[in-house]
């Protein structure tokens, strides 16, 4: 083959190859592909175990271990309250068990003496019913101290807060030196291993729902898609606007989540072929809903499309502006940077 015939060849099928390689984003493929159509309803994402730890004495607050954000362990000490009152309570119970007892020993003694007496008929029948009455009742003062000092052990433990099971603080009512009353709360925490998000779905889809009972749930602050686990449909409606609560269980390690943030939960509810675009190709600014389009010789075309619902993670449908196959960016930043740049003006 001549060497000129061989060089044209080279340059004519060569650098296409190395153009469309140089290309300084990725590149994805318009399809049909075979998804689940979907009901989607929105929600909010709620913890599973969630509770406020309060106070149960009065004293002042005198040390908090943990703040807003922070792991906490189940058992750990998450704040302690002035037990000096508690304390001097719990002194006064102790020395009423004691004045108890020591009464309780010297009815028991005279009881001992009273039916010696009583058996050597030296005193009457009324004076062994008096000693064998201030004997119970000295038994009766002596378990009712007991029991006083014993609650008044269980107040003083009452002063040390601890975790009830493990979670991270979501938000710390009192600073240290306020006053701690009887119900106040002093923490609220949840753990973020047990997340589940709630919604409110029509009467009428709630058959569907059950059919297949399979859901993703996306979360769009963090652009972040999770299969829930478990579905649970309340079997209980609202009168007033015809609805079912249905309950969608996170998986246990679903970072980045946490209650309160905004859900949707994307029911299964059939199969369809459906004309999809990968998700990060979209481009959308102000009411401009576009992609990058590339063709067979890697240039580059802003085009208007619409899009129907989500398809799962990653993919959007494609209603109208795209046909199968056709290429597009998948970095609209980085593509329209490389367009503006002037390099692919061919």
């Amino acid at each position: 083959m001549p060497m000129r015939l061989f060089l044209a060849l080279f340059f004519w099928l060569v650098l296409p190859l190395a153009a469309r390689a140089a290309l300084p984003f990725p590149v994805g493929t318009v399809d049909f592909r075979e998804v689940d159509e979907t009901y989607v309803a929105e929600g909010i994402v709620e913890a599973v175990k969630q509770s406020t730890v309060a106070a149960q004495i009065t004293g002042r607050i005198v040390e908090l271990n943990f703040d807003v954000g922070d792991y906490v362990k189940q058992g750990q000490v998450i704040a302690r309250i002035d037990e000096s009152v508690v304390g001097a309570q719990a002194a006064g119970s102790e020395a009423q068990v004691a004045q108890a007892r020591a009464l309780l020993e010297n009815a028991k003694a005279n009881y001992e003496r009273a039916r010696q007496l009583f058996e050597q008929k030296f005193i009457s029948q009324a004076a062994l019913d008096k000693a064998v009455a201030d004997y119970r009742a000295a038994q009766a003062q002596a378990s009712a101290a007991l029991a006083g000092a014993g609650a008044a052990g269980a107040t003083r433990r009452f002063a040390t807060l601890v975790a009830p099971y493990s979670g991270v603080v979501s938000a710390r009512h009192v600073e240290v030196g306020e006053m701690a009353l009887p119900g106040k709360p002093i923490m609220t925490g949840f753990d973020p291993k047990d997340l589940r998000v709630e919604v409110s779905v029509p009467e009428y889809k709630v058959p569907a729902v059950r059919a297949l009972s399979r859901a993703t749930v996306e979360i769009p602050a963090i652009r972040k898609w999770v299969k829930a686990t478990q579905i649970t449909i309340l079997p209980a409606a609202d009168m007033r606007t015809h609805t079912t609560r249905v309950r969608l269980d996170l998986p246990p390690d679903s970072r980045e989540i946490y209650p309160g943030m905004f859900a949707r939960a994307h029911f299964a509810v059939g199969r369809a072929k459906k004309l999809l675009v990968p998700a990060q190709a979209v481009l959308r600014r102000s009411e401009l809903t576009a992609v990058y389009v590339v063709d067979a010789k890697d240039r580059l075309t802003l085009r208007q499309i619409r899009l129907g619902e989500a398809a799962g993670e990653g993919w959007m449908e494609v209603l109208a502006g795209l046909m199968p196959g056709e290429k597009v960016a998948l970095d609209p930043v980085a593509a329209g940077i490389y367009l503006k740049s002037g390099r692919r003006k061919d």
